[in-house]
């Protein structure tokens, strides 16, 4: 099976999404540039130009990259809706999940946090969170057992 490269997220604030991805989860800059190419044609965008963020974690490169691109002209966003949609679902981070929470809190991002924990056998659990990143994109977090 080929390996994920990447995700793309399209955000209408690239500021704000930074904010989430970098501050709050952690993820590092790897590239920003800007591009014009017929963005119409490949995607459908309303525009020639975006803008294309690569962030991932140095010390894990294989672990796929999350892109945030802001096109020229942004298309508006489609409602939110709390329910799963069909298509794209969310993305999912391994990582310490109530340090995590505290920093996206920390940045703004608190609001609808929903935490359950899961049986792990061994009377463990894993602890797992969900939280909605700006542009309406629902992110998992997973702790390790405990």
């Amino acid at each position: 099976m080929p390996p994920l490269h990447h995700a793309a997220i399209c955000t209408v604030d690239l500021t704000r999404a930074r904010g989430f991805w970098e501050d709050g989860l952690g993820l590092v800059e790897f590239f920003d540039h800007e591009f014009t190419g017929d963005w119409p044609t490949l995607f459908g965008a309303s525009s020639d130009r975006l803008r294309s963020v690569f962030l991932g974690d140095p010390a894990h490169p294989d672990a796929g990259i999350v892109e945030l691109v802001e096109f020229a002209t942004p298309d508006p966003a489609d409602d939110a809706t709390d329910r799963p949609r069909v298509g794209f679902f969310l993305l999912s981070f391994n990582l310490d999940v109530e340090p995590t929470l505290q920093r996206l809190a920390d940045q703004g991002f608190a609001d609808d946090v929903r935490r359950i924990e899961v049986p792990a056998g061994s009377d463990k659990t894993v602890p797992m969170a969900v939280i909605r990143a700006p542009d309406n994109v629902l992110v998992e977090l997973i702790g390790p057992a405990r």
